[in-house]
């Protein structure tokens, strides 16, 4: 049985209340750091009037959301920025805002460069973009390229970025291939060759951001915020779900809970798709190997695929090899080890969801989500980031199924927008590469944009 009494709480400008802690964050993850190539310094920049006003857009809120087989389910709203509608932003400004420090410190422009399935690409962008609007660089400082897979065309939102004159030096790629993560080999490809180029001609710092220590620090802030605004009750046990592909949000909350000297840490549980659920296949059977799936029969009476041998995956599915949301494209992700061996360690688990299981529970959500200030398209098709009705559904359908040993649920709200939230960068405003040689000339040519000025 489920009931919904949501309770909307005050919305928290999380990086500056605890701007504190997120810089200690950073220099701690910073003294083990330990990538080559460019990076700025694991340092924020003074906190005036600017700053203060540039990090206010990484908002947080906890709302309350009822209960689901007598578990009490929370929501950590990380979508409060109209701009992105993804927790994405909490890290991308703490990025931008450690550029902003190099670039005053050093004189020396610096571009960023990053993959994405999407809401990264998006995230950063608009970080950039709110650095230049609140007068902290300038576009011939600052300026950011990004590549992401075909299948996520029309998640990809348009800004001043996508538009003359700022189009030029801050370049929307598309990537078109059979294996979307492939946009991470050739990004890594183009920056390793255009990268001393860049630096040699202009003098810019080419930095490729795709690394998790870039992430956990900012991700840090949302234990913080549970030690302040939620504290667990006494007696209580307490489990974070979230929809992931790498876990990075998850283990950025891990390590806020380690700096800050906690006790035994909460359980972790892991929401995936069937096109990517690499991490609960680790969890479960100690490798992402795709033979370890449920087998799934075809019901001619329902007319879908369906399967009853684990509970951790889809009882039913239109298709066992579907593509749910793109913004989780990930196989076999470094941090499965270290996500393994935190929950075994404080406990949680896994499940998979399929776009069957979620479109039967999304008029279920869209209610648990009423009193909040996520309001889902009463259409579905309008919805184009699933991440949260994912987690939803993986905790419902998890509590119902007796997989969660909690009294609590922190549910983490890691991105929802629909097709009336943003307008979609044009086809025109997009430049498709075909490889990283075509990147490479696309980072020159951003590069040269920004020195003509």
């Amino acid at each position: 049985m489920t009931t919904t009494t949501p309770t909307t709480t005050s919305a928290v400008a999380a990086l500056v209340r605890w701007y504190d802690e997120i810089q200690a964050a950073l220099r701690h993850v910073g003294a083990s750091h330990r990538a080559t190539g460019f990076h700025p310094a694991f340092e924020l920049p003074a906190p005036t009037d600017a700053v203060v006003g540039f990090l206010g857009a990484g908002e947080l809120s906890f709302d309350r959301l009822g209960e689901v087989a007598g578990r009490e389910l929370t929501l950590l709203d990380l979508t409060r920025n109209p701009g992105t509608r993804t927790t994405k932003t909490m890290a991308s400004l703490v990025m931008v805002a450690r550029a902003v420090r190099q670039i005053q410190a050093t004189g020396e422009p610096i571009m960023i460069v990053t993959p994405s399935s999407a809401n990264k690409a998006t995230a950063l962008r608009d970080a950039v973009l709110r650095a230049y609007r609140h007068g902290l660089v300038t576009p011939d400082q600052l300026q950011i390229v990004t590549v992401v897979p075909g299948i996520a065309r029309e998640k990809l939102w348009s800004s001043a970025l996508s538009e003359a004159p700022l189009s030029g030096r801050n370049p929307m790629c598309v990537y078109h291939s059979d294996v979307p993560s492939d946009v991470k080999t050739i990004a890594d490809q183009a920056v390793g060759t255009a990268a001393p180029l860049l630096r040699d001609r202009h003098g810019i710092n080419v930095w490729y951001s795709l690394n998790l220590d870039n992430y956990r620090p900012a991700d840090t802030v949302r234990a913080f915020a549970e030690r302040d605004l939620l504290p667990t009750r006494p007696g209580s046990r307490r489990v974070h779900a979230h929809s992931v592909s790498s876990a990075y949000g998850l283990l950025g909350h891990h390590l806020g809970r380690v700096l800050d000297g906690g006790d035994a840490g909460p359980g972790y549980f892991l929401v995936q798709h069937l096109a990517t659920p690499d991490m609960v296949l680790s969890l479960y059977h100690g490798s992402a190997d795709p033979a370890n799936l449920p087998a799934y029969t075809y019901d001619p009476k329902s007319f879908l695929y369906r399967q009853d041998t684990d509970p951790h995956f889809p009882a039913a599915t239109y298709d066992p090899a579907e593509n749910l949301e793109p913004t989780f494209y990930t196989r076999s992700p470094v941090t499965s080890a270290e996500m393994n061996s935190i929950i075994a360690a404080q406990g949680g688990g896994g499940i998979v969801v399929s776009l069957y299981e979620c479109l039967e529970r999304y008029p279920q959500i869209r209610q648990m989500l009423s009193g909040t200030s996520i309001q889902l398209p009463a259409d579905p098709r309008k919805l184009r980031e699933w991440s949260l009705v994912m987690a939803l559904t993986g905790v419902v359908n998890a509590c119902e199924r007796g997989l969660i040993e909690a009294d609590e649920v922190v549910v983490h709200g890691s991105g929802s927008y629909g097709t009336d939230d943003y307008r979609a960068i044009p086809a025109d405003r997009l430049t498709t590469v075909d490889d990283a040689a075509a990147l490479h000339e696309v980072l020159l040519a951003a590069g040269e944009a920004a020195w003509a000025r």
